[in-house]
């Protein structure tokens, strides 16, 4: 039997995990601690940053299970728009969003830092 995923929200003291997990799942292209740091005093918009699962719990639903508590979250703050960047060339993280009901929005030329393009993906509710 799997076990039970408990989803809150992250705090300060979860920063250096939080980096752990970010270094392991995209190494040096990987968003800084500065970054995580910040959106966690201030967030203007709802725009998704970063979806990382630490290699160990792959496969288990844990993407899944972030995904479901942060658009019920989003949802709660009645967002009507729901924004994130993703690597054109990770089709898996595509096909995920694709499921949750993001729409391909516009293609990013030279987005990320390695010269790989981004594609703008949005979820709208009415």
């Amino acid at each position: 039997m799997a076990a039970t995923l408990f989803i809150r929200q992250a705090r300060l003291r979860d920063l250096d995990g939080i980096q752990e997990i970010e270094d392991a799942c995209f190494g040096e292209h990987g968003y800084d601690r500065k970054l995580f740091a910040e959106y966690s005093h201030k967030c203007d918009r709802a725009e998704l940053i970063s979806v990382a699962v630490a290699p160990r719990y792959r496969g288990k639903g844990v993407a899944t299970a972030l995904m479901d508590a942060i658009l019920r979250r989003i949802r709660r703050r009645k967002v009507a728009r729901f924004y994130l960047m993703v690597k054109v060339t990770n089709s898996a993280a595509i096909a995920m969003y694709e499921k949750y009901g993001f729409e391909r929005r516009r293609l990013v030329r030279r987005y990320y830092e390695d010269g790989t393009d981004g594609r703008r993906m949005a979820k709208y509710w009415n």
